[in-house]
């Protein structure tokens, strides 16, 4: 089995998990998977270990691999720790960036606007992942790229319910979130550190206020309990 073929099904799974194909503490079958991606359980295995190196997985012995969940522990700590690490790489983007990985997220954000008005949730949800992965990339930080990128899981995930539209309150507040990334990608295109942080923690506000809405009323497979407002 050649590894691209082993990367190839890495990232499907990937998109599987991240557009909630696979729901979070799904159980993986690993003689389906097998069979899916047409390779033994051997070169299967080292893919599963690499997306639970990665945070997408999380294998229990004796049990098996799962998607990693989505339960009030795990978004509490989510919660906490995002406005940190975001607010980190857009400061050191804007210090970092070149004008090749500026143009690069420019692309990202023309294709972010085109899912938008597609009305392609997924797609929104996955261009807004490439987004804020492009952001670290420009930041250049081997210490904080991991804990971006296992933000990214859950926050894509949780994206799949801030993208869908049911009232004119929540396109306005989609057209707010577009907008917002074209202000950040003039900051970091003027080296504006400080204004690129305030931006984000805007951004990430927009996001962060609507987390009623993201356990009802159809809710993802976790429980906040009467403890919502201590995240």
């Amino acid at each position: 089995m050649k590894a691209s073929t082993k990367t190839e099904t890495a990232e499907i799974l990937k998109k599987r998990i991240l557009s909630m194909e696979i729901a979070p503490g799904q159980l993986l079958d690993e003689v389906e998977l097998a069979e899916t991606f047409g390779m033994s359980r051997t070169p299967l295995r080292e893919v599963i270990q690499r997306l639970a190196g990665e945070g997408y997985l999380v294998v229990e012995r004796n049990r098996g691999a799962k998607v990693a969940p989505m339960d009030f522990a795990t978004m509490r700590q989510f919660f906490q720790a995002a406005p940190m690490i975001y607010a980190s790489m857009a400061r050191l983007a804007a210090e970092n960036s070149t004008a090749r990985e500026i143009s690069a997220l420019k692309d990202i954000q023309v294709a972010y606007r085109r899912s938008i008005s597609e009305k392609s949730i997924r797609d929104t949800a996955m261009q807004n992942h490439r987004f804020h992965e492009q952001i670290g990339v420009m930041a250049a930080s081997p210490y904080l790229m991991p804990s971006l990128n296992r933000l990214l899981i859950d926050h894509t995930r949780i994206s799949q319910t801030f993208y869908r539209v049911r009232a004119r309150e929540d396109a306005a507040r989609i057209a707010t979130a577009a907008d917002q990334h074209d202000a950040m990608i003039e900051a970091f295109e003027r080296h504006a550190a400080a204004e690129a942080v305030e931006l984000t923690l805007a951004h990430w506000s927009l996001s962060r206020d609507r987390l009623e809405q993201y356990v009802s009323p159809d809710p993802l497979p976790f429980e906040l309990g009467s403890k919502a407002d201590a995240v």
